[in-house]
């Protein structure tokens, strides 16, 4: 596999924080990558309390200051974990010029045409539960403030790695999210639970790496 550097921005799915990266930041780094591991809003160490985040754009702010700060030179590939992925998706549409392009990791994948409360919601309160509290999003509010465009967002290539072994976002639901929203390209980790980055670290560094080839 020929050598490519990149810059890997890590974002972490609900109730988690940049610490569930630590394997893969590892791998990555130790494969030549720079990688940044954030944490969102009043998760992992982030300072800001809970009853501080009102919003889902308040939750993504750290990543959304991040991009904002960094330079057009610096294209970054969005690697979203599980909620990471609206998160990620806000960034791609708010800064399309900064990424190369855009991982979701058995993540939840809005789009132009598939907004985020369509989204089944069970599977959604299920990943809220697992590790630490999650401020609650109204429903109206996130139509408001997350409209993703097919000139923006759309603009980003983008790429699916499906867990298989999923019992939070079930393989069913990432499939539909594929087919409702289709990516460039959708790989597949066979034996895979919902944190891939615990369960198979190697392998998913291993797609990364090859992504990064075939998109660079």
């Amino acid at each position: 596999m020929d050598k490519v550097e990149r810059h890997f921005v890590l974002v972490h799915g609900a109730c988690h924080g940049a610490w569930c990266w630590y394997k893969l930041a590892t791998l990555l780094r130790s494969a030549g990558h720079r990688v940044t591991a954030l944490d969102m809003a009043a998760s992992g160490v982030h300072p800001k309390r809970l009853d501080e985040v009102c919003s889902l754009l308040d939750y993504c702010e750290p990543l959304t200051e991040f991009m904002e700060y960094l330079p057009v030179d610096d294209r970054v590939v969005l690697v979203g974990h599980s909620m990471g992925g609206i998160c990620i998706s806000v960034a791609m549409e708010r800064y399309p010029e900064k990424i190369s392009f855009a991982v979701f990791i058995t993540a939840f994948m809005p789009g132009p045409n598939l907004d985020f409360p369509t989204i089944n919601q069970e599977d959604f309160t299920l990943a809220s539960l697992l590790v630490r509290p999650l401020a609650s999003f109204n429903e109206a509010e996130v139509l408001k403030e997350i409209s993703l465009t097919k000139e923006k967002y759309g603009s980003v290539r983008r790429v699916y790695i499906v867990s298989d072994q999923d019992n939070v976002i079930k393989e069913d639901l990432q499939r539909w999210m594929i087919e409702n929203n289709p990516t460039d390209e959708v790989q597949a980790i066979s034996g895979s639970d919902h944190m891939v980055m615990f369960s198979k670290p190697q392998e998913l560094c291993t797609f990364l790496q090859e992504i990064a080839v075939n998109y660079c």
